[in-house]
């Protein structure tokens, strides 16, 4: 396990390229954390996954072509190491439970504070490691 000085690798994958983007600035800002690649769909985080090792996965349930709950399936299985955070729009939405179904360690709804979503992140990563 690395210094906890050493930023945590995160891939963000979300279609909505405004959220997308907010996203990233907003994580880049939040100190301890390093955006290594941001992708709108799962064949590219599939791609950005292998090729950065993320320690971290920020995923979006909804996803042109495969879904969220598809992408994190695939990622477990391509990328072993890496935590999956899941975003949902909606608290009751099945898709949760298919979420951490598939794999991800934690599933927030979009709206919650940059700090929990950070903070959610961080706990990943400490399982992760």
């Amino acid at each position: 396990m690395g210094a906890a000085s050493e930023p945590i690798d995160v891939l963000l994958v979300e279609d909505n390229e405004v959220f997308r983007e907010a996203l990233e600035v907003l994580l880049r800002l939040s100190g301890g954390v390093r955006v290594v690649a941001a992708v709108a769909d799962g064949a590219s985080a599939l791609e950005a996954c292998r090729r950065t090792a993320p320690d971290v996965v920020v995923m979006d349930y909804r996803l042109p072509g495969m879904d969220g709950v598809e992408t994190t399936r695939a990622l477990r299985e391509a990328c072993p190491a890496s935590a999956i955070v899941a975003l949902s729009a909606a608290a009751d939405d099945p898709a949760t439970a298919a979420l951490l179904e598939a794999g991800a360690v934690a599933c927030l709804m979009k709206d919650r504070e940059l700090d929990e979503i950070v903070a959610a992140i961080r706990s990943a990563a400490a399982g992760s490691a």
